[in-house]
């Protein structure tokens, strides 16, 4: 044996109960689980702690932190062993040289990566998805997926018309030819958005947004023509899917013969006939012979508001343009009243719609300018009593003598038995499936990258909303079946060696902070995690003792060789 982990509880991901075994790896994979007589060359001793698969998170934005961070931190000290990246329809690959800057700034604008870092960490120095697949390949901790993305695609085949216009028979077939070639390098399978969110550094809606049905059927089908293969879809979803997408999802499922997932379902207790139409695209799907899976995060998503990047206030109708500009100009708007009123109006005409539009419930979080800081924890409501105006103007008035760095989100309702038992009966309904961190973006905006260590410790110890063996299968199996990931998700005689020691005591996330640890000495949101002893991929250690490692046994996924063609059913 290269390593035995003795003495644990082994909860092997498949929810069956757990029983208390060794467990025996070579050669990267287990061999055996129970009483292992042989002695390893690496022993672990695991006694009163459970020993399960490594976590997959299928809903990740690693991309271009794969080249500065090859641990893809913090995630491993969460449990996390397999990602999937490239989602959203936002890769950098395949690439065109001449649209590495729209690229860079797209990705700084719509999924929060300081451009500075993409600029400076970044080579951007490969054409192909074959070449930027090859290029990361064995320097990761953990197993990353890639899908190929919408977004790209459209810009290297019709440069800047495509994000400008729909494209035509020819180019639609030049993009078929170069997802073709992605899937064939062993991309995952193809992503893509229609979320108004989603808008370039201009402002404009996202390339992939400008695509009509044909093109995106087009793309689906190339899909379907490889093993192991994924579709995942961003709708333009607010308390509704739209008929449209939800046409649409199903069909782009059963043309490829793949499922779908999209992001992202919200579950609590006072949303239920909500999250029973959302559900039933899945429905909608099945009768088209497709599958369509939405996915849902466990625990609440406390989102960090910040007008300086105006990332989700762009959604706001009548915003885009303004929430786009240069921070110079915003705050030239901001203060002026006239601006200001304009922009109030649009969003109290639709607050009832967009969530984010109300700022009657937000509260200051953060200040970077320290003579404002006993603005800090308090409600824009309160601060406006004091200052006169409304919520927005308090909140103009603060975040302009702040140079538009202060973050702000909606006051944290407490989570209730009833949230957890309406979260808990939709992953047991089978139509959802637990996902959707967006690790590696929105670097100052959401810290959802500890989504596993939460579950386990919120849902699992302290509400006892579901049995630890059942939370493990949703971290685990389900996602990794979503994807077709041969041998992982599960421990096994034959599986790969991904694994995750933890004491459930005392599992959870570190608190959040920010780290200065970005390339040009950017920031980011980060935790570590609690009680997470051990975590091995094919049997090395990258994370020890609840520290990184300096092991880099991770592989780039490959479809076809690490995947077999998921289930539709």
């Amino acid at each position: 044996m290269d390593l035995v982990v003795r003495n644990g509880e082994v909860v092997d991901g498949t929810g069956r109960p757990r029983r208390r075994a060794d467990v025996g790896v070579a050669g990267g994979r287990v061999v055996e689980i129970g009483s292992v007589v042989d002695r390893g060359r690496r022993e672990i001793d695991a006694d009163g702690l459970v020993v399960a698969p490594g976590f997959v998170d299928v809903h990740t934005h690693f991309d271009a932190q794969a080249f500065w961070d090859p641990t893809l931190s913090p995630s491993p000290l969460h449990g996390v062993t397999t990602v999937m990246a490239g989602n959203c329809g936002f890769t950098i690959a395949p690439l065109e040289p001449s649209q590495a800057p729209f690229l860079r700034s797209m990705l700084a604008r719509v999924e929060g990566m300081p451009l500075a870092s993409l600029e400076a960490g970044v080579p951007w120095d490969w054409s192909s998805t074959a070449q930027y697949l090859d290029r990361i390949d064995s320097t990761l901790s953990v197993n990353a997926g890639f899908m190929v993305g919408h977004s790209a695609l459209r810009r290297v085949v019709m440069g800047d018309a495509g994000s400008e216009r729909t494209a035509s028979a020819e180019e639609v077939t030049a993009m078929c030819d170069l997802l073709r070639a992605g899937l064939a390098a062993g991309a995952i399978g193809f992503s893509t958005s229609r979320s108004r969110t989603h808008n370039d550094a201009a402002g404009n809606p996202v390339p992939s947004r400008l695509a009509q049905s044909d093109e995106l059927v087009a793309l689906a089908e190339v899909c379907g023509e490889f093993a192991g293969t994924s579709l995942e879809y961003i709708p333009d979803a607010g308390p509704r899917l739209s008929d449209e997408d939800v046409e649409m999802m199903g069909l782009l499922s059963a043309t490829a013969r793949r499922p779908l997932n999209w992001n992202l379902l919200t579950v609590h207790a006072g949303n239920k006939d909500e999250v029973s139409a959302k559900l039933a695209s899945a429905d909608h799907a099945a009768r088209r012979g497709g599958r369509v899976v939405p996915l849902t995060m466990p625990v609440n998503i406390p989102i960090r508001f910040c007008l300086a990047t105006g990332f989700i206030l762009d959604m706001i109708p009548g915003w885009e343009k303004a929430m786009a500009l240069p921070v110079d100009q915003k705050l030239e708007l901001l203060r002026n009243r006239d601006e200001r009123s304009n922009l109030e109006r649009l969003a109290a005409a639709s607050a009832g719609g967009v969530g984010v539009a109300n700022f009657d419930d937000k509260v200051i979080l953060e200040v970077h300018n320290p003579d404002l800081r006993r603005y800090e924890g308090r409600r824009l409501t309160d601060i406006a009593a004091e200052t006169g105006g409304s919520a927005f103007d308090a909140l103009c008035e603060v975040a302009c003598q702040d140079q538009l760095r202060t973050l702000f989100s909606r006051a944290a309702a407490a989570e209730t038995s009833e949230d957890w038992k309406a979260r808990v009966g939709v992953w047991r309904d089978g139509r959802a499936v637990i996902g959707a961190s967006d690790a590696g973006a929105h670097l100052d905006l959401l810290a959802t990258f500890n989504y596993t260590t939460l579950l386990l410790a919120q849902a699992v110890r302290e509400h006892q909303a579901l049995p630890l063996e059942e939370a493990v299968h949703y971290l685990t199996e389900v996602p990794a079946d979503l994807y077709g990931l041969a041998d992982r998700g599960r421990l096994a005689s034959g599986s790969r060696a991904d694994i995750v020691i933890f004491d459930e005591s005392t599992v959870g996330s570190e608190p959040i902070a920010m780290r200065y640890d970005l390339p040009a000495s950017a920031g980011r949101l980060y935790a570590g995690g609690q009680g997470i002893r051990n975590v091995l991929v094919s049997g090395e250690e990258i994370v020890c003792d609840g520290v990184l490692t300096d092991s880099r046994p991770g592989v780039v996924l490959r479809s076809g060789r690490d995947t077999i063609t998921p289930a539709m059913a």
